[in-house]
């Protein structure tokens, strides 16, 4: 019986160190990725944002979110100046009625709401097919560049909008436009508000609240459609 508790004994503590060891390692790991990962994302976002806002490299970048009125929705505005000339916003949107689900976009804005650029950041589409929502894949995204959502209805031809569907992918192109069309409406809510609530971001990603807006960012009913 000894010999067996010796054993179970030994078995025990080596699981232990084994398992300690492991836990050192992956802390190890993880603490000197984490610094690299975070300057990739931030890298990443700033070519986002220079896509859309050309310049924006070369410029001041203030972030801020911009709520809708029932708290529970929120884009995420990039504005844009350089010497103290408004450049542009960057608008982090997106659009949950893609094929595969959700979609990330960002779309860029004059001061007078016209698209200066956009493109897809995340999305899980069908290669082939929806991904040519991606300046990588295709040019077909070029088609919003000059154009004002205020006359330029962000809908499929299909639905009665101007925008040529990707063929095949008719509902990829859907959630593409509900996603600008989001973006749009929190840009002209933002710039109307004038009684409205602004949160900004600190570097640690603490809300702070200013004052000057709060966007209505509810989007509209995705018209449903084959792929």
């Amino acid at each position: 019986m000894a010999k067996k508790d010796s054993t179970f004994l030994n078995m025990t503590l080596t699981l232990l160190i084994v398992t300690a060891l492991s836990a050192v390692a992956l802390g190890f790991v993880y603490n000197s990725t984490k610094g690299p990962i975070k300057d990739a994302k931030a890298q990443k976002l700033k070519n986002a944002i220079n896509i859309v806002v050309p310049g924006a490299d070369k410029g001041e970048v203030e972030e801020f979110k911009v709520l809708s009125p029932d708290g529970r929705e929120e884009l995420t505005f990039y504005k844009v100046t350089h010497n103290g000339e408004l450049k542009g916003y960057a608008v982090n949107t997106y659009s949950n009625n893609g094929f595969s689900g959700h979609i990330s976009v960002m779309v860029g804005f004059d001061e007078n709401g016209v698209i200066i650029d956009n493109n897809v950041l995340e999305h899980a589409e069908t290669p082939g097919l929806g991904d040519k929502t991606s300046k990588d894949v295709s040019d077909w995204n070029s088609q919003f560049i000059g154009k004002n959502p205020a006359e330029f209805k962000l809908n499929v031809k299909k639905d009665g909008g101007d925008v040529d569907a990707i063929t095949a992918a008719t509902i990829s192109s859907r959630a593409y436009c509900d996603a600008l069309d989001r973006a749009y409406r929190g840009f002209v809510a933002f710039k109307e508000s004038s009684d409205s609530k602004l949160v900004e971001v600190s570097d640690d990603n603490t809300l702070i609240e200013d004052n000057n807006t709060e966007v209505d960012s509810t989007s509209n009913e995705n018209i449903g459609g084959t792929k």
